[in-house]
């Protein structure tokens, strides 16, 4: 994979993060994005250290003219794009339906499934035959827990989208894969669930070997969902 290009949504900290570092390792130039300047610094000058180019570019991917000056920026520095990791997610606190504030509800809606559809719309312009999408949903895509609603709506309606973009990118062989981890030690669960139990969660680093051992498949082949679970089974 080395000197392909790879964009990575909300690729600051956590897995995103631990992906980049995965890919920078193979060699791949990157764009990583996140709303907060200054872990997004530290993440650049981090990768750099791997002999790639890394562009840092703060973007909040709920808005279209950000995104879309996001994508110009890789346009201009890159001229084209190889893969594309729509990682950048929210979550929000275990509430009940009738309790959970429709600010909430807009936020990891905008966040986890429009900002997936505006980033991807917006690069796919860039793409070519052998290119990769992987959309990062979560095992909330499949599955549900109580208390967390807007969270679970945005992974389901994210997976269906995946879904869609795979059949409608198939003729033109770029790759999408449905990245669905299980409870991975991140700082989501600040929000999440304060109290889980982190220990028997997995890293961010399992999770960015499986998506690279994804990814180096032979173009001709592809993982179409990608599952990783805890031993312990779901939390």
């Amino acid at each position: 994979m080395r000197r392909k290009v790879g964009l990575i949504t909300g690729g600051n900290r956590g897995i995103g993060l631990a992906i980049a570092r995965a890919l920078a390792k193979e060699g791949c130039d990157l764009i990583i994005t996140g709303r907060h300047r200054g872990s997004l610094q530290k993440a650049s000058r981090e990768l750099a250290h791997f002999g790639i180019r890394v562009v840092a570019e703060a973007c909040d991917v709920r808005d279209r003219c950000s995104v879309e000056a996001l994508v110009a920026t890789v346009k201009k520095q890159f001229r084209r794009l190889d893969i594309l990791i729509n990682n950048a997610g929210v979550a929000h606190a275990n509430l009940n339906v009738a309790e959970l504030p429709v600010e909430d509800w807009k936020e990891v809606i905008d966040t986890n499934l429009t900002g997936t559809f505006l980033v991807t719309r917006a690069a796919l312009p860039l793409m070519k035959r052998g290119g990769t999408i992987v959309n990062n949903l979560s095992i909330a895509a499949k599955r549900v827990f109580a208390g967390s609603s807007a969270y679970n709506a945005s992974k389901h309606g994210a997976l269906g989208l995946t879904d869609t973009l795979r059949e409608e990118l198939r003729p033109k062989g770029i790759r999408v894969i449905a990245l669905l981890p299980g409870a991975t030690d991140t700082d989501i669960w600040n929000t999440l669930w304060p109290d889980a139990a982190r220990k028997e969660m997995m890293t961010p680093e399992t999770i960015a070997t499986a998506v690279v051992n994804a990814l180096v498949l032979p173009e001709n082949s592809t993982v179409e969902e990608l599952t990783i679970l805890p031993t312990a089974g779901t939390l």
